[in-house]
């Protein structure tokens, strides 16, 4: 079903909707976000989240197609675009919708660094919000058994969980078409437009102000600690990454020196990072913005969509302080803000910052721990291995994702281009490297020291 374009529009809608083929729903507070609290605009390609999924065994076009028809149907926001509201965009979904998917060959030679750059129209091509479908899909054959699956979503329809599941449940429908298995798949436990509608219900007036009440006081009158670096207008929302790493050696010290200070992984890293940046930017005064599944309700776990939100941490940067006593202090200002969650768009109009064109008006950077891991699958005669190019989150200039790699670690460090150069981030990331190793040797000595 393609929705027209012409002056018929608002009457062939109608007919859709009152035939059954299509319904309405109202915005979730996650794409509220997208809508209404964020720098680039809804439509801006910087909202695509890129993935690769290498692939290897022999698999049909004919089977691909028929697989991916099966995820269509099982998941709502596979079939789902935005039409104008009143005041807000709504959510339309189609009861049946045929999956976007191309196919062309590559020499057998292509590295994964080379399929990302021969997709860069699939990446990059911006998305019909109206028309929809939201993402594309290509696959690429190396050989006979050797395919990258290169995947674009618009962030208003997935996240990191999201493609998890869309690994799994490609799998899974592949597998069903190959052995001839007509059922499909079956329904999820709770689909998004539900959980949506269970969501508003859960934040009324009183839960959402009692939330406001501890966000106030707690973002009152932080600093945007890139005002001097970042002073002309945004050019491209696309940011720039760099993939460096934490040692093995360093990395089994930082978990045991998180066991020994009855801390976690994430808050160790994370008050390393502010020291960091502290002492990058010369500023005490410290708030990052963390990610989080925001799947706390079990029948979700296996819908695709856009759940993830994100939670503001503040913390003040002392070196007289021991480290022990910084990470301290930084875990239980990360128990506080976790444990007053609530929807960002609703965070930021509860605040009230002074917004600033093509900026984050809470926070500037990013902090992250990935630790949910990418589902690889390894059968007899088949595998499957996600790698996430970009994450579709151009709303902070400057991030530190930490993706675990067993005794080692990745950190992804992803920037602006207008406001920092690749030496800097480079050095930025070897007196992370520095304080880490510091702070494992001599946890209880000042960090000054």
């Amino acid at each position: 079903m393609t929705i027209p374009a012409n002056d018929d529009r608002r009457e062939r809608l109608k007919q859709w909707l009152s035939s059954g083929k299509a319904s309405l729903h109202p915005l979730s507070f996650p794409q509220r976000e997208l809508w209404e609290a964020s720098p680039a605009p809804v439509a801006d390609p910087s909202n695509t989240i890129c993935s690769l999924i290498e692939i290897k065994g022999p698999i049909t076009e004919k089977d691909c197609r028929a697989a991916m028809q099966l995820v269509v149907n099982r998941h709502e926001v596979m079939r789902l675009s935005f039409l104008p509201g009143k005041g807000q965009a709504v959510q339309m979904v189609q009861t049946e919708s045929e999956p976007v998917m191309g196919f062309r060959d590559v020499p057998s030679t292509w590295s994964l660094d080379d399929v990302a750059a021969g997709a860069q129209e699939v990446f990059e091509t911006p998305f019909d919000l109206v028309k929809g479908p939201l993402y594309r899909l290509e696959v690429v054959r190396r050989g006979p058994s050797d395919h990258v699956l290169v995947g674009a979503m618009h962030h208003a329809i997935s996240d990191g969980w999201t493609l998890c599941n869309l690994v799994q449940d490609l799998y899974s429908a592949y597998v069903q078409v190959m052995l001839g298995v007509k059922d499909g798949l079956p329904p999820v436990p709770m689909s998004y437009m539900a959980w949506g509608t269970a969501e508003r219900a859960t934040w009324q007036p009183a839960l959402l102000a009692q939330r406001a009440a501890f966000w106030k006081p707690h973002l009152e009158g932080s600093k945007d600690l890139f005002a001097n670096r970042l002073t002309s207008p945004v050019e491209s929302h696309r940011l720039q990454r760099r993939a460096l790493h934490i040692p093995a050696e360093l990395g089994v010290a930082v978990r045991d020196l998180a066991r020994r200070t009855g801390g976690t992984l994430y808050s160790t890293l994370l008050t390393a990072f502010q020291i960091t940046l502290s002492r990058w930017t010369g500023e005490t005064d410290i708030v990052v913005g963390t990610p989080i599944a925001n799947r706390t309700r079990q029948e979700v776990r296996e819908t695709m969509g856009y759940f993830a939100g994100v939670v503001p941490i503040r913390g003040q940067v002392d070196e007289s302080r021991t480290f022990s006593d910084s990470l301290r202090a930084v875990h239980q200002t990360t128990v506080d803000c976790f444990s007053n969650v609530m929807p960002f768009a609703e965070l930021v109009s509860a605040v009230n910052p002074t917004r600033i064109p093509g900026r984050n008006p809470i926070y500037q950077v990013r902090f992250a721990l990935q630790n949910q891991p990418m589902p690889d699958i390894s059968v007899a005669g088949f595998s499957a291995k996600l790698k996430i190019y970009s994450t579709g989150t151009p709303r902070f200039d400057l991030a530190c994702e930490v993706t675990e790699e067993g005794d080692a670690m990745e950190v992804a460090w992803l920037f602006r281009q207008e406001g920092f150069e690749a030496s800097e981030i480079e050095h930025l990331h070897a007196q992370y490297l520095s304080i880490l190793t510091s702070a494992c040797a001599s946890p209880d000595t000042p960090v000054a020291s």
